[in-house]
């Protein structure tokens, strides 16, 4: 079963719902049988590559909040991310622009897919846990280090264009589904799930496809076939 995700690390949601799917996974027994792949998808790729203002005040200007209301928004996504077990400090992020981390992303992809998996674990947590800033050449370079890729190799992507066209591809990929908002799963090429799930729910969506696709194999075991010496079920 493949599970195919568009996501943004800038985007709390996102966190939560992948934190939920794999969760959902764990508690299946599926480890080994799923095969989950993060799609990019930019929430502003207009955003600036410096930090230029705090979380809240980006909320109060973007959604027409006070400060105080802002805050409290943030807070209660916050303890949304705190539910699923995480470390989720959102009013301490530093928003900047994505697209770097997304092609650091497509790198450690080619490399494995447990590589790509880890990477991305560690730059939601660098955003969402440790406030650092991932359009910083400097924090994306060290966590890749620190996450076994090779530092030459990383500095290479980094100043050049390297694998943008892969995010671009991903992101018009995004359109071609009607994609607006993320995360939104697409789960064996099937159900498509716009926003974060409850484990709960994930979990009855992954078996839902689970069953259908055993169900599939039965009948292909069972299909029926005709020769030269007659018909007969094949399987």
């Amino acid at each position: 079963m493949k599970v195919m995700y568009w996501s943004d690390y800038a985007c709390p949601y996102c966190y939560i719902g992948e934190t939920h799917l794999k969760k959902a996974i764990e508690n299946l027994k599926l480890d080994g049988k799923v095969e989950v792949e993060m799609l990019a998808f930019e929430l502003d790729p207009t955003a600036s590559k410096y930090y230029t203002g705090t979380t809240t005040e980006r909320f109060a200007k973007k959604y027409g909040l006070s400060i105080q209301g802002a805050q409290e928004r943030i807070e209660s996504i916050s303890q949304m991310g705190r539910a699923a077990g995480l470390d989720f400090h959102y009013s301490e992020t530093r928003y900047t622009n994505t697209f770097d981390a997304h092609r650091l992303t497509k790198l450690a992809g080619q490399k494995s897919p447990e590589l790509a998996d880890r990477l991305q674990e560690r730059l939601y947590k660098a955003y969402f846990t440790e406030g650092l800033e991932l359009a910083d050449h400097a924090v994306l370079t060290r966590i890749a280090i620190e996450e076994g890729m090779d530092p030459s190799e990383v500095k290479q992507l980094l100043e050049s264009e390297r694998y943008a066209d892969d995010v671009r591809l991903d992101e018009r990929e995004a359109q071609r589904y009607g994609v607006h908002g993320v995360p939104y799963f697409v789960v064996g090429n099937k159900y498509a799930i716009p926003g974060a799930l409850p484990v709960e729910s994930m979990e009855r969506v992954l078996k839902t496809v689970l069953d259908e696709e055993e169900s599939a194999a039965k009948v292909a075991e069972q299909g029926m076939v005709c020769g030269p010496d007659g018909c007969r079920f094949e399987g």
